[in-house]
């Protein structure tokens, strides 16, 4: 199985690598890996990016890291996206991508108990936390995220204080974000 091309687009703006050659393949492998805490060998990638003919299908979990490292929740939510060609992918209502996002624009959320954080963007899907309430993301915090969806957990792909890499975090994990304003 080869991944579509939005997907492969989406890979390659993620790691930062053109992913030209098989052998970029061990880069993404590693980075992967970093990300996620989810090995997934540079053969598959190699056979999920078409270096190598073989239509064998992945394991799930090697679909769900590969969501997870695009700061997706799972496989199924990442293929919910349309390829558009050359136009935006379509928003889920109520969304708000980063990518549509103006540099300094400040997102805030909240999400069950009674947590909320207010986000200035940075621009590249990276946010400083500017407020937090009850919260284990900390004011002067930078996280990276792709999107905040209502009614979704919210998956930080990366986290930074101090700054030291402190890796993914999820928030709203059972009720998903409560709310999302664009301030």
């Amino acid at each position: 199985m080869k991944l579509p091309f939005h997907i492969i687009q989406l890979l390659k703006r993620r790691s930062g690598s053109d992913l030209r050659l098989p052998s970029d393949c061990e880069f993404l492998s590693l980075d992967i890996g970093s990300k996620t805490g989810v090995r997934i060998g540079a053969t598959t990638l190699k056979r999920l990016l078409g270096f190598a003919q073989d239509e064998r299908e992945p394991h799930a979990s090697t679909l769900d890291a590969i969501a997870r490292y695009l700061g997706y929740a799972h496989w199924e939510e990442l293929l919910q996206i349309d390829d558009q060609g050359n136009s935006n992918f379509e928003a889920v209502d109520g969304e708000v991508r980063s990518v549509d996002l103006e540099v300094d624009a400040t997102v805030a959320i909240t999400y069950p108990p009674d947590r909320m954080l207010r986000l200035r963007y940075l621009g590249d899907c990276r946010y400083l936390i500017v407020a937090s309430e009850n919260s284990k993301l900390l004011v002067g915090d930078k996280v990276e995220i792709f999107n905040f969806v209502p009614h979704h957990p919210l998956l930080v792909v990366d986290v930074w204080r101090d700054g030291k890499a402190l890796g993914q975090f999820t928030a709203g994990r059972v009720s998903g974000l409560s709310s999302v304003v664009v301030l």
